[in-house]
């Protein structure tokens, strides 16, 4: 690093506020802020393969997102308040599948998941309840939903607003990625590009009306579940991020005006060092495309931050308490690659949604984590180390590889080769693969996990406590659906869909506005979607072998 650059961190770095901590080791040893050599890399400095920030938790610890949601919406309220008094700070919301679907609780293709594996959201009203007594001026949400997220997203907005904070205080995140759906996930509704349309038009709203709002949380998560290397997540999580940049410049935004609030999404798989080099490796890869191939000038655009959350799919039926381990080394992994906030697992997930006593000990695994064994204090500690530098450069050299590829693909647009990537099941077939080759080596006992394939001892022992969804719960959410139905002005609701179809029909009209004053007429979540998929037909996956 050159002596200007250095003086410019450590000029960062005096500026930012400390956290009323010790920084030294447990036998008083007085702790650098960072480490390595004169000329090393810094955090907070271009690439940003060490952090994002100079001072990194120094400054201010990682956001404890605790992901959320089961029945209906009081139930998840409950939820969301005991995990703000365990010291929660942030809080992420999780959908059933009719919601993420699109869907409405009495459709009957919803019967027997409404509330199971997240929160039902059928109308504002469910906003509502989600989240009384929660100032969401100050709490910032995540929202994990995809095909219907503008839907949501409009939702929340004028639910805060008949609250009284306006739009302009809410922070938070959509995740919004709806490229990794076709790819990984599957929970998508529309085609890809009316369907891409719907992100343009919720970064274009957000950059003008929301200025804390991430618009998209770039999501390799869901890629890594599907059964993707490390590599490929990285990869395709980035290519995908690459495409939603040309998508939003191509409706004429500067890339400095959006970029900053686009944020990422990543699994913390249990393989301890190359997590932490994929991380490392991501924050390298993104700023200098930003930069080179963008005209990114902005270092909030060059610097990439992104949420973590342990690996569902590393989780175990079998023992579950063993889960507990496998979520404090992933979630270390995290914190050791630079992550700025975090969600950790529970040990009963491969069983049952989170019970209550073990989610707050997947939110004490971080809080030992931060305040107990001094990972917060240095920024990159791994960094320098032989082993991580060399993944590192290995990862990224590998990802390379497929952005030569995906770009060759779209002539020379990400965004029109990952496109082609999704209507060609290139993707799909990279992860289905990876995914054979991964069960492959378990099934030869090539890769051991403990309790499936080895140490099996004590897979009989009896089960722990588990949170239970009954049908009871898919009454409640349907009866409170009724009751909104019942009491709404059924013409403005028709009125509100015309508009929407209209509306949805010009290319170059913003949708959100008319999203929200559409759930403003209590429009319930399917009677929107389906409005859109009148204009927008509806996506059909060819399958591919």
């Amino acid at each position: 690093m050159t002596a200007s650059n250095r003086e410019r961190w450590q000029e960062r770095f005096a500026a930012a506020p400390l956290r009323d901590a010790d920084f030294t080791t447990m036998s008083g040893v007085p702790l650098e802020p960072v480490y390595g050599p004169p000329d090393a890399e810094h955090p907070g400095l271009f690439p940003y393969t060490r952090g994002p920030y100079a001072s990194m938790y120094r400054t201010k610890l990682w956001t404890m997102r605790m992901f959320a949601g089961y029945g209906t919406a009081d139930d998840t309220n409950r939820r969301f308040h005991e995990l703000l008094r365990a010291g929660g700070d942030g809080l992420s919301t999780a959908y059933d599948m009719p919601t993420l679907m699109g869907l409405d609780s009495d459709d009957p293709r919803s019967e027997g998941e409404v509330g199971r594996c997240g929160v039902a959201v059928d109308t504002i009203a469910d906003v509502e309840d989600l989240y009384r007594n929660i100032d969401l001026g100050e709490i910032t949400t995540s929202m994990t939903i995809n095909a219907p997220a503008a839907v949501v997203l409009a939702m929340f907005v004028a639910n805060a607003e008949d609250s009284g904070v306006p739009r302009a205080r809410l922070g938070g995140t959509l995740q919004n990625d709806i490229l990794k759906e076709y790819q990984a996930q599957k929970e998508f509704v529309f085609p890809p590009r009316p369907s891409m349309r719907l992100v343009r038009d919720t970064i274009t709203f957000c950059a003008a009306e929301m200025p804390r709002w991430n618009t998209i949380s770039i999501s390799g998560y869901h890629i890594r579940e599907a059964g993707s290397t490390a590599v490929q997540e990285l990869a395709f999580t980035l290519a995908n991020g690459f495409a939603y940049v040309e998508l939003a410049r191509a409706a004429g935004m500067e890339v400095d005006a959006f970029a900053p609030r686009l944020s990422f999404f990543f699994n913390a798989h249990i393989a301890f060092f190359e997590e932490i080099a994929k991380y490392r490796a991501a924050r390298r890869i993104w700023s200098r495309w930003l930069g080179d191939r963008y005209g990114a000038t902005d270092e909030r655009s060059l610097a990439l931050r992104f949420h973590t959350q342990t690996a569902g799919v590393s989780l175990t039926a079998d023992q579950p308490e063993v889960n507990i381990v496998r979520t404090a080394i992933e979630a270390l992994a995290g914190v050791l690659g630079g992550t700025q906030s975090l969600h950790t697992n529970s040990m009963d997930e491969a069983l049952a949604l989170p019970s209550e006593k073990a989610a707050r000990i997947a939110l004490r695994t971080q809080q030992v984590l931060a305040h107990e064994t001094g990972v917060a204090n240095v920024a990159d500690p791994l960094g320098g180390s032989y082993f991580v530098e060399a993944l590192t450069d290995d990862v990224e050299q590998r990802a390379e590889e497929i952005f030569a590829l995906l770009d060759e693909m779209g002539g020379g647009s990400m965004l029109e080769g990952v496109i082609r990537g999704i209507e060609e099941g290139w993707f799909q077939s990279e992860i289905a693969d990876a995914a054979y080759d991964f069960e492959k080596r378990v099934n030869r006992n090539r890769r051991l996990i403990v309790g499936v394939n080895c140490f099996t001892d004590g897979n009989e022992e009896d089960e722990i406590p588990l949170l239970r969804i009954t049908g009871d719960d898919e009454r409640r959410q349907r009866d409170r659906l009724a009751a909104v139905r019942s009491v709404r002005d059924d013409a403005a609701v028709e009125r509100a869909r015309r508009d929407l179809a209209t509306a949805a029909a010009d290319p170059d009209r913003n949708l959100m506005p008319v999203l929200i004053d559409a759930v403003r007429t209590r429009a319930t979540l399917g009677e929107i979607m389906a409005t859109l998929g009148d204009v927008f037909g509806h996506h059909v996956e060819q399958p591919r072998i």
